[in-house]
């Protein structure tokens, strides 16, 4: 009995080395010192191609080695030859024409006596190896690159699946999650070909995999599923007509990736292949399971960085829609455009990835008498942050402007509200400190009838004025600070200094935020400046300064070349080119003169044309307030006097009695009726030199008097009172159209 191990002559035979050479799946190629072809086995064969291997052929020309590969072959032989090892790649062309890509190891070829005779090749093909390996990884990069700039869900999908159609799938689909449902969010084919109607899900539509089929495997296990070949496996499909057409298109293969991140599967990315197109290999296979694994993760992080940008982008626009002026009050004597325009997403300044809105706004708030207040501000920095500030201040400086208090003292109020809305922070010694934000904000009120515009500015840059063809800066001599940045113990009023100019008839006014005039670089690194980009806007704008506000905001908006770096809002008024009608005069306050001022209002209202109900409303009303302010002044003390007599100064006493001063003091006192006319409404107006603003008070039931202003306050539309340099003006308004 042989020992184990020990072997026939039939199985030495079969061992021998040309035996074994003849059955291996590689390569193996023999060549002498001169590069002579000694022996190659049938792989060669079958990889080189049937060309003439006969001896003494050149290896080079004889394995079809193209000729930019000549060189490495010659240092190939030099190397091996001197004893060492070779490893590399070149490309082969075949007796049929095909080129092959080769991996090859080359080691010196020894006699027995330990000198080198030759050269042993072994070589395999490298085309569904590494060079697949370095195709793959190039798309992974690509990928990579394209994902990285993506802000967008649609844009971040859209790219992904322009980039693996057709060079990798010839299908692609890619559903996320919104809520509990499935919803397909791409659909992307080659050569243009779409799915017919009744096949497949068009995008948007719910989609439902039905149990057992290899996407709700994906998507329950959470893990790459691949379906090698379609022919060998069986799935139940979602329905009727996508199994048909599946059948018709010859689907050959299959790989579903779930898209997860942070423990969540926000959906599914599926890639299939058909003989839609003719590919070396119609059939995926484990390293392209993992290559679409590698894909659909980079795909779920920017898929989910996307999604909480637009989160952020939506709660920072949600600010600013409901926070701006839904629309705009109809107003006499002026017309009115606005514009908002949000910047595009900026990495910059170390904050990164920003949200394209900000903290421009803009509002126009009715005041008394038909005046109205024309605000135009900017909050410092961008996002959710600066658009909550900015709705803060919108709301604040609404609530002041309701007291008609002067522009200058609207802003140094705003100024202190600046500071307490500021939000605390914490510095090196762990003190809270608080740090305002900086608001750049310009207020301005303007009176349709006198055509007065008073205005006070903090830090914002100047309107633009458009009269007569000439577009130019309105004339400011105090820009004032931005407010948040005063310094402590300076006052405000010494910051914020009220203007007054008087508008020409038909001249616009454009207020602007610098997202106007600033543009982002160009490619090649240069901006203009704000001085040339300003020049710019005015040169165009002129040419426009007798046209509709409408098209003149629409004109701004676009007249600067350049993407903007900030987001931009405008604001466009123009005053009216006719005098609006008015009535004005000064009476005694004395008790007879209620009778005249009444008088005067009735003429005044019969000559506007205003309907008689409201015309005996108004008159009534005339009579209740001037009724008042008469009453007032008559019951006003009499202002302190010094009585001059020989020696020191004595000062004058309430108690002394000095005839007649009293009735001087009364009859010297006046007040002035003002009466506007609107398109729907009328203004009264009553001035007077009495610094005591009224206010409702509640009237005993056997009181004279005390109901005037109740009156004034039930039948009157709106009421109020504000004060003036001289003293005070009580107002009303009476609707000529409805109530």
């Amino acid at each position: 009995m042989k020992r184990w191990g020990d072997l026939s002559q039939e199985a030495a035979d079969h061992l021998a080395a040309g035996a074994v050479l003849d059955q291996a799946e590689m390569a193996v190629i023999v060549t002498d010192r001169f590069s002579n072809l000694l022996y190659w086995n049938p792989f060669a064969e079958k990889l080189f191609g049937t060309q003439d291997r006969s001896p003494s052929r050149d290896s080079s020309l004889s394995l079809g080695i193209l000729e930019k590969g000549h060189p490495v072959a010659v240092e190939l032989a030099k190397h091996v030859l001197n004893g060492g090892v070779w490893e590399g790649t070149f490309d082969v062309r075949r007796a049929d024409g095909t080129i092959v890509y080769v991996r090859a190891q080359a080691v010196p070829l020894r006699h027995p006596s330990g000198q080198v005779t030759g050269i042993v090749l072994t070589a395999r093909e490298a085309l569904r190896s590494n060079e697949r390996e370095k195709d793959r990884f190039g798309l992974l990069e690509r990928i990579g690159e394209r994902l990285a700039g993506s802000l967008y869900v649609e844009e971040t999908l859209k790219r992904v699946a322009e980039m693996l159609v057709p060079q990798f799938a010839d299908h692609c689909f890619i559903e996320l999650m919104e809520g509990d449902r499935l919803v397909r969010r791409v659909s992307q084919h080659v050569q243009g070909w779409t799915p017919p109607s009744g096949t497949w899900k068009p995008v948007g539509a719910e989609i439902r995999y039905p149990s057992g089929h290899y996407a709700d495997t994906a998507l329950r296990r959470q893990e790459t599923i691949l379906v090698e070949d379609f022919s060998r496996s069986r799935y139940p499909a979602p329905h009727e007509g996508s199994a048909r057409l599946c059948g018709e298109i010859g689907m050959t293969s299959a790989i579903v990736a779930p898209l997860l991140v942070r423990g969540e599967t926000l959906g599914l990315m599926y890639l299939g292949l058909s003989n839609l197109t003719d590919r070396r290999s119609p059939h995926y296979d484990a390293f392209d399971r993992d290559f679409v694994g590698a894909i659909a993760t980079r795909v779920a992080l920017a898929i989910d960085n996307a999604l909480l940008f637009e989160e952020e982008r939506h709660t920072a626009e949600s600010f600013q829609k409901y926070l701006l002026p839904r629309a705009l009050p109809q107003l006499d004597g002026l017309q009115i455009a606005v514009r908002y325009y949000p910047a595009a997403p900026l990495a910059s300044h170390g904050q990164g990835i920003q949200t394209q809105v900000g903290g421009d706004w803009y509002d126009v708030i009715p005041l008394s008498a038909g005046r109205v207040g024309i605000v135009i501000g900017d909050v410092e920095g961008r996002g959710a942050k600066a658009a909550a500030i900015m709705g803060q201040l919108r709301a604040a400086l609404r609530a002041f402007a309701q007291d008609d208090k002067s522009p200058a003292d609207i802003l140094a109020r705003l100024d202190e509200w600046t500071r307490i809305i500021a939000t605390p922070e914490q510095d090196d010694k762990g003190g809270e400190v608080s740090i305002p934000p900086i608001v750049t904000c310009q207020y301005l009120v303007y009176d349709a009838w006198s055509r007065q515009l008073s205005f006070a500015n903090a830090g914002h840059a100047p309107p633009l004025l458009l009269v007569d063809g000439e577009c130019r800066e309105l004339e400011i001599e105090e820009v004032g600070q931005p407010l948040g940045v005063r310094a402590k113990g300076l006052h405000a009023d010494l910051v914020y200094k009220e203007e007054t100019r008087t508008l020409p008839p038909g001249a616009a006014l454009l207020l602007y935020t610098d997202g106007l005039v600033d543009r982002r670089p160009s490619r090649d690194g240069t901006s203009p400046s704000e001085e040339e980009t300003l020049g710019i806007l005015c040169e165009k704008l002129s040419k426009l300064s007798g046209a509709e506000v409408e098209r003149i905001a629409d004109a701004a908006t676009v007249a600067v070349p350049g993407e903007i770096d900030d987001d931009m809002a405008i604001l466009v008024v123009r005053s009216s080119d006719v005098d609006l009608d008015v009535e004005s005069r000064t009476f005694p306050a004395q008790p007879i003169m209620v009778g005249e001022a009444r008088r005067m209002a009735a003429e005044a209202f019969a000559s506007w044309n205003v309907p008689e109900e409201r015309a005996e409303l108004a008159c009534l009303l005339v009579s209740e307030v001037v009724t008042n302010v008469v009453l007032h002044a008559a019951a006003a003390g009499v202002p302190r006097r010094e009585l001059v007599v020989e020696g020191p100064p004595l000062p004058f006493e309430e108690s002394w009695d000095v005839p007649g001063l009293e009735e001087e003091e009364v009859g010297d006192k006046e007040f002035t009726l003002r009466l506007r006319r609107g398109a729907e409404s009328v203004w009264v107006e009553v001035f007077d030199q009495d610094l005591r603003l009224p206010r409702i008070r509640s009237a005993g039931e056997n009181d004279e008097g005390g109901r005037g202003l109740y009156l004034v306050d039930q039948l009157a539309r709106r009421w109020g009172s504000r004060p003036t340099r001289e003293g005070k003006a009580v107002w009303f308004e009476i609707p000529t159209r409805g109530r």
